[in-house]
């Protein structure tokens, strides 16, 4: 697992009317400040990637579909540097994945379906602390083909 990721299980409640997703809780041991909420959705057989976030801590969980998550360490000091790490999200597999500040990650849907990502961030969107590159960039050792 990539140094400073956390992925951490979340209650989910059933019964015969449905379920409850839990997210995060200020009392969480994850959280830190309140920064946005948004709902990302990745259509069918499209990749967003890859991106990173100088100051933003990401809290990802998938809130409809099935997401496949793709981190990426290329922090020089970094005891995971080099490592690249899959991460399956969904209703069923209900896991909140905490990525901190530097570590390039990206998504698509795990299968044919449309999927939604909900992230609730520490700080606001800030077009200026994010940068973006192709999910084929030759720098990442990954490739997003491979199912």
């Amino acid at each position: 697992m990539i140094d400073g990721v956390k992925i951490i299980e979340k209650k989910v409640i059933t019964d015969d009317r449905g379920k409850i997703l839990h997210m995060m809780r200020v009392d969480d041991n994850n959280f830190d400040k309140f920064g946005e909420i948004y709902f990302s959705y990745v259509y069918p057989n499209q990749i967003k990637a890859w991106h990173i976030h100088k100051k933003m801590t990401l809290n990802y969980v998938a809130a409809f579909g099935k997401i496949k998550l793709v981190l990426y360490d290329d922090r020089v000091k970094s005891s995971t540097n080099g490592l690249v790490q899959e991460i399956f999200l969904s209703n069923d597999n209900h896991l909140l994945v905490s990525i901190p500040p530097m570590i390039w990650n990206g998504f698509c849907s795990a299968d044919d379906n449309l999927a939604v990502l909900a992230n609730c961030s520490d700080i606001p969107h800030d077009k200026e602390e994010i940068e973006r590159l192709p999910f084929n960039d030759n720098k990442f050792p990954y490739d997003w083909n491979k199912k």
